[in-house]
């Protein structure tokens, strides 16, 4: 699952299929050639450059690096892994990891963990979709979050001159936004009912969890005390001050950015500044961030990271040249220097966010902060289901509609999940 920090968006332009180059290079000598898929979009020629860099001075090998587009990708991903001819590596959404996991398609990387990790804490929303039933299939390669993007002006009218640190900080600021600001159509917090991103994270905050797993099957649990406490919570907040009109509808239609620069929003849960900045540049300096704050003074709500995870082909032929190229993309240098300092991705671990935070803009630190405290979705297949079929959207939307009751919402809900992650 994709999503692009605030550094992203303002770091150097995508990569295209063209600029990583297509032809495939003479193998070093005693070296040999290692096929990499890497998907358009997320690293850039110079972050990939300073990877294959490191793995070529490591193993003396070369890389052909094939750009793919995310149009229909897991299908064309499962097609490559069962043949013969497969890609050694290949990028994968964290999120889907386990697609391709549960039928052997990918090596499993368990007896080499503490290697690639070297000594570092990754990020628990990209390695723990990595890990199914305890075993590790793909190493972390970036991540990236969401925080809170608000006018300094538009708070500051209402008498708000400093980011919130705890909740009710935070919620006593917009109710003087709100007050403010009474029209209907007007959100202090914007905040989209299908928003399920967004929504996640009052569940996590509570202690609840979409699901859990015993004995190797997993079960929806969105019915436990702790889940039901932070639907309710994030029911509350929405309703409170979001737009009425916001409570059926996702990021995008309509766009949750453009009605921010638009001036139709004092705050938003995002990835990036840079639509709003597209859509009225001169915000610039209007724009403050900070991390979403927890219910449990002093700490921040857990985030879902999307990102990528690198894996290795079962099939492949060039084993070891592919863990190398995995230990080349982990690297804390490569990480620092590249996935980071070029293309400003959040990188894998927390010593690693720790040591290039110092250095971020100030408008990046809260995607920084809030990428450290984050909760895995479910590491089983059926979780691209749930993902595709849009149930998870309409869920929340149900519940900030006031549709559904919320425990009658869990309760269809848990039993849906159960199902489609109990599916093989």
């Amino acid at each position: 699952m994709r999503s692009r920090t605030l550094a992203a968006a303002l770091a150097v332009a995508a990569v295209t299929a063209s600029a990583c180059g297509t032809e495939t290079p003479a193998p070093a000598a005693g070296g040999g050639t290692l096929t990499v898929w890497l998907m358009n979009g997320d690293l850039s020629d110079r972050a990939t450059a300073a990877i294959n860099a490191a793995f070529e001075k490591a193993t003396g090998a070369k890389v052909t690096v094939q750009v793919q587009e995310w149009d229909n990708i897991n299908t064309k991903i499962s097609t490559a892994l069962a043949q013969d001819t497969t890609p050694d590596v290949i990028e994968i959404g964290n999120t889907n990891v386990p697609l391709f996991a549960a039928n052997g398609a990918l090596t499993d990387l368990t007896p080499r963990r503490d290697e690639l990790a070297a000594g570092r804490t990754w990020l628990p929303g990209l390695a723990g979709p990595a890990t199914v039933d305890g075993h590790l299939y793909a190493a972390p390669l970036f991540a990236g979050n969401r925080a809170v993007i608000y006018d300094k002006q538009v708070w500051a009218d209402a008498g708000v001159t400093a980011p919130p640190k705890t909740l009710p900080e935070l919620t006593a600021a917009l109710d003087r936004i709100k007050a403010k600001h009474p029209a209907p159509d007007f959100s202090a917090f914007h905040f989209p009912g299908r928003y399920w991103f967004g929504a996640l994270q009052f569940v996590w905050d509570a202690g609840g969890q979409l699901a859990t797993q015993r004995d190797g099957k997993w079960a929806g649990a969105l019915e436990s005390p702790e889940a039901l406490k932070g639907l309710q919570a994030w029911k509350d907040f929405q309703n409170a001050y979001s737009s009425p009109a916001s409570r059926n509808v996702d990021t995008k239609a309509p766009d949750q950015a453009a009605i921010f620069s638009a001036g139709g929003a004092a705050a938003i849960l995002d990835t990036s500044v840079n639509t709003v900045l597209k859509n009225k540049p001169e915000l610039k300096d209007r724009l403050g961030t900070f991390p979403f704050p927890s219910a449990t003074p002093g700490k921040t709500q857990p985030v879902f990271l999307g990102g990528s995870d690198l894996a290795v082909a079962a099939k492949s032929r060039h084993q070891d040249l592919a863990l190398a190229y995995l230990k080349a993309a982990t690297d804390p240098a490569v990480q620092r220097d590249a996935i980071a300092g070029i293309d400003g991705w959040t990188p894998i671990s927390t010593e690693l966010i720790d040591q290039v935070t110092p250095a971020l803009p100030p408008l990046n630190t809260a995607f920084a902060t809030a990428a450290k405290t984050s909760v895995a979705t479910p590491a089983a297949p059926g979780w691209a289901t749930i993902e595709s079929d849009k149930s998870i959207n309409t869920f929340f939307a149900d519940i900030a509609t006031g549709r559904r009751p919320i425990a009658d919402a869990a309760r269809e809900f848990d039993a849906h999940l159960t199902e489609a992650l109990g599916a093989r």
